[in-house]
């Protein structure tokens, strides 16, 4: 009652308030506004805006003020650096909040994952709300290091920074109303459902929406949106490293719907972070592609703070967090100053901060395998193969079958014509699975890449023009406990450790950029043309995105959701 009764008296002006920032344009999403107007800051709330005593007055005149920008939809692992590492990257970008999956983490290391993220709010100024992963493992198709059921997710409800169920990927499994799929939903229906169901529509998408999931970030076409928006959904336009759809759903945004938009940047990797910046890109590309920069802004902060209840977020008004950005301009959105609870966190895109560190013992040393090299020789049962296309730009992949290379009796690599052997080795139990296919478009003309990031159960993928290559990152990788690493004539030309859980350092992000950069280089120069060559072979080990997809037990036809020979009938159509 004390806390309420000094913030009255700040806002009536009886007493002084801590902060007062002066001379600026503040962006209303409110009211689709700029104005200029003071901002004054009591503790970590703004009181109200206009002329203030303060004990400090800080002249932001020229510049603009925003409310901080909410990622509505990302895993933070993504970014290969433990949350505090992530949160000194993004905080000085202007993102004070994520609406953060940890989906990842926890598909290795179970409750233990979700905690590890969580502590983080004790650690660093942003804010990481979290959506509790729904699918862990994401389908029966793959083996995961964990496996969450409804009462799992139950203990962890009512814990803060917890607002809801995240990404419903099993959408076949709500479809054919698996109980303990519903079970998760019934249990959830009180709080925010996020959705994950590419290209669904009609009357199956009906029943997914409502089955209560409220939001989408898969939409990569106008049609799709469309019907998502108009059937009651929140879509999130996703600009991640692999995953790049807002130039193609940015023309759907206009005057009267926008407030059913919400901007996400999912999955961006290091290189991407550094180079491009966070949501600040996003909306800097936004505003490039025509959209008024006031929307654009409003999508990023008040609209997702809306959606998932965040009452205090995404205004510059009274009884609001201050949490602010002070930008330069609304064209490049180069982050001056940025304000969280209202504490100066960074300057001139730098922390102002240092993060405590974070218990992590519970998610390391988490790589298993079993393994026989002889179990990548693979039979020739057949002359024609079915292989996974890529499809540039996106995680959605094409099935297409071709002629099979084969030698001694063995289907092989062609790099002649980019049809490379990927193998998806399971990592977490030494159960000894190893599913084998072949994968054109990664481009490689000698060596193999390999990755424990392979979403989303994260065992270890890898993709080679020779048997020996694949062998030797096995053991490297092994060796590491997890992490990026190229081969090429049996020796390791670079890595990436990532040791806690196979998917994240415990070096700052400009350093494993640098390390992720030299990887990217060795892959072009062994062939490759993939903008983010390891990001895309993660995706190739999705069972839930179309079309066809490999995990540890098989390849996958995700239409049909069942496993499918590698060898395709006589008569199928050749490619």
């Amino acid at each position: 009652m004390d806390k309420l009764r000094d913030f009255i008296s700040a806002a009536k002006g009886e007493i002084e308030v801590d902060l007062l920032l002066k001379g600026g344009q503040i962006v209303n999403p409110r009211t689709q506004e700029i104005y200029p107007a003071d901002v004054a800051i009591f503790d970590d709330t703004i009181v109200g805006c206009g002329d203030y005593k303060a004990k400090q007055v800080v002249d932001v005149s020229g510049k603009i003020i925003c409310p901080g920008f909410i990622d509505a939809h990302v895993h933070v692992e993504s970014s290969m650096v433990s949350p505090a590492f992530f949160a000194q990257t993004v905080l000085p970008l202007g993102t004070t909040s994520v609406i953060a999956d940890p989906h990842e983490i926890t598909n290795v290391c179970g409750l233990d994952g979700i905690r590890y993220v969580l502590q983080a709010n004790s650690a660093t100024p942003l804010t990481i709300y979290v959506m509790l992963p729904s699918c862990v493992p994401a389908t029966p198709l793959e083996t995961s290091g964990a496996e969450l059921n409804a009462k799992d997710l139950l203990s962890l409800k009512y814990e803060p920074f917890v607002l809801g169920l995240a990404e419903m990927m099993n959408f076949p499994g709500v479809l054919f109303k698996v109980p303990e799929v519903l079970e998760k939903l019934v249990d959830f229906s009180d709080k925010i459902i996020d959705g994950h169901a590419p290209l669904l529509s009609g009357k199956e998408l009906c029943a997914y929406i409502g089955a209560g999931i409220s939001s989408d970030h898969e939409c990569t076409n106008l049609d799709e949106a469309q019907e998502k928006l108009r059937d009651g959904m929140q879509i999130a336009v996703r600009e991640g490293s692999v995953t790049r759809d807002l130039a193609d759903l940015i023309p759907l945004v206009n005057l009267k719907n926008y407030p059913g938009f919400s901007l996400a940047t999912d999955d961006r990797e290091p290189v991407d972070l550094v180079n491009e910046g966070h949501i600040n890109f996003l909306l800097k590309k936004a505003v490039s592609l025509g959209m008024d920069p006031i929307t654009a802004v409003t999508m990023a902060t008040y609209n997702t703070a809306r959606h998932y209840g965040l009452k205090k977020l995404g205004l510059i008004a009274p009884g609001y967090y201050a949490d602010l950005v002070v930008l330069s301009d609304l064209n490049n959105f180069t982050t001056e100053q940025v304000y969280k609870r209202g504490k100066l966190v960074a300057k001139n895109q730098k922390p102002v901060f240092s993060a405590a560190v974070i218990d992590d013992s519970k998610v390391k040393n988490t790589v298993n395998i079993k393994f026989d090299p002889k179990n990548l020789k693979v039979q020739a049962d057949g002359d024609k193969i079915r292989v996974i296309e890529i499809i540039p730009g996106q995680i959605l992949t094409k099935e297409i079958i071709v002629e099979a290379k084969i030698e001694n009796g063995l289907v092989v690599s062609d790099p002649e014509r980019d049809i490379l052997k990927l193998v998806v080795i399971e990592r977490h139990k030494a159960t000894g699975n190893i599913g084998i296919g072949f994968v054109k478009g990664l481009g490689l003309k000698q060596g193999a890449i390999s990755s424990t990031i392979a979403h989303d159960s994260h065992n270890l993928v890898i993709c080679g023009v020779n048997d020996a290559d694949i062998v030797k990152l096995v053991d490297h990788t092994t060796q590491m406990q997890g992490g990026l690493a190229i081969c090429n004539n049996n020796e390791i030309l670079a890595d990436l450790p990532l040791p806690i859980g196979g998917l994240m350092s415990e070096q700052p992000l400009e350093l494993v950029k640098n390390r992720l950069e030299k990887l990217f280089d060795l892959a072009h120069g062994l062939g490759s043309s993939v903008h983010s060559p390891f990001m895309t072979m993660a995706f190739l080990a999705l069972p839930v995105i179309p079309e066809l997809k490999l995990t540890d037990k098989g390849l996958v036809n995700v239409n049909q959701f069942s496993f499918v020979s590698l060898f395709a009938k006589e008569d199928a159509i050749v490619n």
